[in-house]
């Protein structure tokens, strides 16, 4: 389905906004990532994504910049966690 989303995405240049739980979702489709924080939901950081507009699926997954912006977020939802 991620792989379906981001070709109509792409195909349509639409903009989407997609709320999710999946750390690894929202790294492989967004752009940009926005965490939130527990009630009360706020932000707590942006994160630009880096990945080509371009992607396959398999070769994302693998690149430095999925795993650094999936390792970010992780990091952020653990301290908001701890704190919570």
């Amino acid at each position: 389905m991620n792989v379906e989303l981001h070709r109509i995405w792409r195909e349509t240049g639409t903009t989407v906004l997609l709320v999710t739980h999946s750390i690894a979702e929202a790294a492989y489709l967004a752009d940009r990532v926005v965490v939130m924080s527990a009630r009360p939901g706020t932000v707590t950081e942006v994160i630009d994504v880096g990945l080509p507009a371009e992607r396959d699926y398999a070769d994302t997954m693998n690149r430095p910049e999925f795993r650094d912006t999936t390792a970010r977020i992780r990091t952020l939802l653990g301290a908001a966690s701890a704190a919570g």
